[in-house]
């Protein structure tokens, strides 16, 4: 019990392999190709010349060196690039991970495990179009190649765009970009089936989250401090980045940032949306407006009291007033009327 113990936590956490120099062993794995070669053709002129063991005992070294330690030293030579790793196994039991750029020697009887591709699981069939352009031998190498190297890279996931009702109810189209990388490449690999499939359905679940925590935004004057998705995208974004990051924790993925790149009402409720939205920019422009011409005609009448230009009594004022009133809140422009006669 102990032991499943252990190798189930060797399994789900990252060990960085030490592996030795690559150079060294392929010069001195060259080197005994060259001296093995000479060894071979010392042994057929001993025998030749004195037919005697000793050059049976020469070629027999030269044959065993070709082949058996040739091709495991050759066997063991890995390359990894910038920014990538290949995840080792012996005998089905995760070792290590190779990180690293350079040219490294392990042990010939690992091999790196399979990385899967998006939109499927590591075993699935290659596609027609693939399995067309390349055939035989040379598809199962290039197949192979792609698959070994896990990305450390920074990338980007940009799911389809989604119909999700938010905190009123109402439908709405909303679309994220999601950047991250691979942080530990043991659970990438061991504990999910597929880490970038399994990041897309996670990402889509805490966008539905999120977004049914907020309305799309915020119009009523009680309701002006109230977080919205159009009015507070920065809080929305870093709550959804925490809300994946919790999801895929078991992935070994770590979440960069989480942005919302498009945000629009549904087309069947956009139109009333609209004319909505609309309708409060005309109260409040005409609110604006008419707290503008209270101001100036009392300014007005201030003005004129204080200078004793005239001296109305509180009819002639209303008048005043009223006149004031539709010329600086109307909206077309003043048609003056010339009045020749009294009030009275």
């Amino acid at each position: 019990m102990e032991y499943e113990k252990n190798t189930a936590r060797e399994a789900t956490e990252e060990v960085v392999l030490k592996a030795a120099k690559g150079m060294p062993i392929l010069i001195l794995n060259i080197l005994g190709i060259l001296a093995s070669i000479g060894l071979f053709v010392w042994g057929i002129i001993s025998l030749e010349d004195s037919g005697g063991a000793f050059g049976g005992i020469l070629l027999g070294i030269a044959i065993f060196y070709w082949v058996l330690p040739v091709w495991l030293l050759f066997a063991g030579l890995r390359v990894v690039h910038p920014n990538e790793a290949l995840v080792m196994t012996l005998f089905g039991k995760y070792v290590g991970t190779l990180k690293g750029a350079g040219f490294y020697f392990v042990n010939p009887f690992m091999v790196a495990a399979a990385v899967p591709k998006a939109g499927g699981n590591s075993g699935d069939a290659p596609a027609k179009e693939e399995t067309d352009s390349l055939t035989g031998a040379a598809k199962t190498a290039t197949a192979a190649l792609a698959k070994k190297r896990l990305s450390l890279k920074t990338m980007a996931l940009s799911n389809n765009k989604q119909k999700i009702n938010d905190k009123l109810g109402n439908p709405i189209i909303i679309g994220i970009v999601v950047i991250w990388r691979v942080k530990d490449t043991a659970k990438a690999m061991f504990d999910v089936d597929n880490y970038m499939d399994y990041l897309s359905i996670q990402s889509d679940s805490a966008l539905r989250n999120i977004v049914r925590l907020y309305p799309y935004d915020a119009t009523d004057d009680e309701d002006a401090n109230e977080k919205s998705l159009r009015g507070s995208s920065l809080e929305v974004s870093q709550k959804l980045a925490e809300e994946i990051q919790s999801k895929v924790e078991v992935a070994g993925i770590e979440i960069i940032e989480a942005k919302i790149t498009h945000l629009a009402y549904a087309p069947e409720i956009a139109a009333a949306m609209l004319q909505r939205q609309q309708a409060s920019a005309i109260v409040d422009a005409r609110q604006l407006i008419v707290e503008g011409a209270v101001g100036m005609v009392e300014m007005a009448i201030e003005k004129l009291n204080e200078h004793s230009v005239v001296d109305l009594d509180e009819e002639r004022k209303a008048a005043m007033v009223s006149n004031l009133m539709v010329v600086l809140c109307g909206n077309r422009d003043a048609q003056p009327v010339v009045n020749s006669g009294s009030l009275y």
